[in-house]
């Protein structure tokens, strides 16, 4: 791996990036969030962030259309079987977080988000990240993806299919070492181990300023 790799395994470490993250989205998160669908829908054209969280909110499909300008959208511990296909029509949405559901597979329209840069999928104990690897590879801007809390004790070999990821968030799992197969991500810069299994100090490793280089 060429290029250079910060790997967080604490706490500390953790809390200083993510610092650093949320002062360059501030604008973003400015943006009035609706946390009523309702409300929401009296002038969806004007809705930016829309927080459906813990609410089990099931909308037809045609309502996603009304959205036209939506960037953030939560479904978070909605406990959702199923993921709406409708929301593949969300063309600004650039941060989805599904974390807490029941759902095994995304919908096939998910790939229509070609705005998607980040995405949540925590708190996910049935999504069977290989099956949707093929899907999550076809969102050509993802840049960070969130896998924490997931039960993971392994990657999958074809995470590699993820080519614009940069930053990986997988604290909260069970490995018990670093798993290799984040070698094969080529434009990976962070990614967040802590709170897992590692049973001794880590070797290849090689401390800098703000995180741990990895020596493959």
């Amino acid at each position: 791996m060429k290029h250079l790799l910060f790997l967080l395994i604490s706490a500390s470490l953790f809390l200083a990036i993510s610092a650093k993250a949320q002062n360059s989205t501030a604008a973003f998160s400015d943006k009035k969030e609706y946390t009523s669908i309702d409300e929401a829908l009296k002038n969806p054209s004007q809705v930016y962030r829309l927080n459906l969280s813990n609410q089990n909110v099931v909308l037809a499909d045609s309502i996603w259309k009304k959205f036209s300008n939506l960037e953030y959208l939560s479904f978070k511990n909605d406990h959702l079987k199923q993921l709406p296909v409708g929301i593949g029509v969300l063309k600004n949405l650039k941060v989805l977080d599904l974390s807490g559901n029941d759902f095994t597979m995304l919908p096939r329209t998910i790939v229509n988000l070609k705005s998607l840069q980040e995405l949540y999928l925590n708190d996910e104990k049935n999504f069977r990240l290989e099956k949707n690897m093929f899907l999550l590879s076809k969102l050509v801007n993802l840049k960070s993806l969130h896998l924490e809390n997931d039960n993971l004790i392994s990657l999958p070999k074809n995470i590699n299919k993820l080519k614009k990821i940069e930053s990986l968030y997988m604290n909260d799992n069970h490995f018990k070492k670093i798993p290799v197969e984040i070698k094969g991500l080529k434009s990976l810069k962070y990614v967040d181990l802590h709170h897992n299994d590692f049973k001794s100090s880590l070797s290849g490793l090689q401390k800098m300023p703000y995180g741990i280089k990895i020596n493959f």
